[in-house]
This record gives structure tokens, C-alpha cells and sequence, in this order.
């Protein structure tokens, strides 16, 4: 199983790299990745199991975090069915935002990352709306639409592919900047 001690850390360089595009098969390595990736996020959206297991609660996991600079990524977003939790998951590989709305928003309690490990003050601006394309584990040409919290995690995770942190886009001199020209969600 995951666990928190297995993601890298901001100050490893290997995050800072861009990633390449995966080839086609995927290998039982990626596949076995995806399956840990998926579990360790759902988990840590269960508070019962986050606590079992020290987890920290994530919405989102590229490959990178786990030391691969492989163009995929994980995001499993809660939603609730017939009054119980339930989870959204898309796993995309080779991901590109092919279209995204005008409007932009900010996470109002700021934005995290399972790879950064201390607090962190300022927005974040993201599209509200984002189509993303790429490809599923079998190949299979993929386009999802993400709004407010899918569409912030798809930008996220999409700029751990190119070696970027959520800390980079907060401005170190005006970590607001902009605020009013965003809607908070």
C-alpha cells in the first residue's frame, strides 16, 4: 500500500523535470502504479482510513511524485450518491487541455500538494472550466470536462508534468493578487 512517506517531496529535484509522453502498451508497472495512485487517494477522503493509515487527504497524483516522469496522471474526486460517499476517477495519460473557460476561480482555503509539506499562503488563479483530452490505460483517445474542483485538479496535476509546483503560480509579492477577478469556490 502508498503511504505518505512515498511521495517526494518539493525538494527533490525529479519534480522539477518535464515529463515524457507514455507509449503504448503500458507496462504492468504503470498499471500496478495507477492501482496504488487510486487507492491511496480514495482512502484519504475516507477520514477513517486516513487516519488509519496517516494519510494525507489528496484529490490528485501525477506520476512524478512517485519518481516516474511519465506523462499521466490520477485524480479521484468525491462525490456522494444516494447519500453516501462515492468517488469520480479518471486516470489520463498524455493529457492536453485542448479548451478552458474565461472565468477563472481559486480553491478559497488555498491549494495543496501531497508534495509540498508546509503551509503555504496565497491563491492560485485556475480556469473554471477545462476540457482535457489524452488517453486511457488501453490506448483509447479520452476527453473529459472538469469544472471548479475537477477542473483545478486537472490544471494541477497537469503542471506536475511539466515540472511546475501549485507554489510556483502564487505571486511571492502579492500572494492575493488578482482576487477580485476571480471567483472563490
Amino acid at each position: 500500500m502508498l503511504r505518505t512517506r512515498d511521495i517526494l517531496d518539493e525538494r527533490d529535484r525529479r519534480l522539477r523535470k518535464v515529463s515524457t509522453d507514455v507509449t503504448f502498451p503500458i507496462s504492468d508497472q504503470y498499471k500496478s502504479m495507477i492501482n496504488d495512485m487510486i487507492e491511496y487517494l480514495r482512502n484519504s477522503q475516507i477520514d477513517e482510513l486516513a487516519l488509519r493509515y496517516d494519510l494525507r487527504p489528496g484529490m490528485g497524483m501525477a506520476a512524478p511524485q512517485l519518481g516516474v516522469n511519465k506523462r499521466f496522471f490520477v485524480v479521484v474526486a468525491e462525490k456522494e450518491v444516494e447519500g453516501k460517499q462515492d468517488f469520480d476517477i479518471y486516470v489520463i495519460f498524455n493529457p492536453v487541455i485542448t479548451g478552458h473557460s474565461e472565468e477563472l476561480i481559486y480553491a478559497s482555503e488555498g491549494e495543496g500538494c501531497l508534495s509540498v509539506n508546509r503551509e503555504t499562503i496565497g491563491i492560485v488563479p485556475r480556469y473554471a472550466r477545462t476540457t482535457i483530452e489524452g488517453y486511457d490505460m488501453n490506448g483509447n483517445k479520452i476527453k473529459y470536462r472538469g469544472r471548479e474542483e475537477v477542473s483545478i485538479a486537472f490544471q494541477h496535476e497537469l503542471d506536475h508534468l511539466n515540472g511546475i509546483l501549485f507554489v510556483d503560480r502564487i505571486d511571492r509579492n502579492n500572494p492575493f493578487k488578482d482576487a477580485d477577478k476571480m471567483r472563490e469556490i
